[in-house]
């Protein structure tokens, strides 16, 4: 993830330490005081204040996806019939209830939503598209697209 330089409420300090468990959130308090110039407990205390801040939502494990058979990726776009508030909520709350939409965004373009969805394989995605995507709340149509290959990819 790329920490912008423009927060204001961030000091150089604050910012290393984002960049630092943004690429290796295992580390100790010790390699990560190490790693951006300070003491233990300034950095500590520093760490507590950007969680508790909201900066750090959590820290979770990496998986690969190819190696639990997961490799496939589509991109559905999504246009809804209804686009007031409450429909959108009532979308919005559908799509967190699917295990397979990794990611979902409302778009301003000629579609509504685009969802990546991950699948073993092309059939499953069919089957998830099918029998899911297109049963969420106000769905009009979908269209997708298939990719072919991860050059940069999201991870965590």
């Amino acid at each position: 993830m790329h920490i912008s330089e423009e927060i204001s409420d961030l000091d150089l300090f604050d910012r290393r330490i984002l960049k630092a468990l943004s690429e290796d959130g295992r580390m100790s308090v010790t390699e990560l005081a190490t790693r951006i110039g300070l003491s233990k407990t300034p950095a500590q205390v520093r760490l507590r204040r950007l969680i508790e801040a909201g900066y750090i939502e959590g820290f979770r494990a990496v998986l690969n996806p190819a190696k639990l058979g997961l490799d496939h990726v589509a991109f559905a776009e999504v246009k809804l019939s209804d686009t007031r508030e409450s429909a959108l909520a009532e979308f919005n709350a559908a799509v967190r209830r699917i295990p397979e939409i990794e990611e979902c965004h409302m778009i301003a373009g000629r579609f509504d939503y685009l969802l990546k969805v991950r699948s073993p394989d092309i059939r499953t995605y069919r089957r998830i598209l099918g029998e899911k995507i297109s049963s969420l709340p106000h769905v009009a149509s979908s269209s997708t697209s298939v990719a072919m290959e991860s050059v940069k990819e999201a991870r965590g």
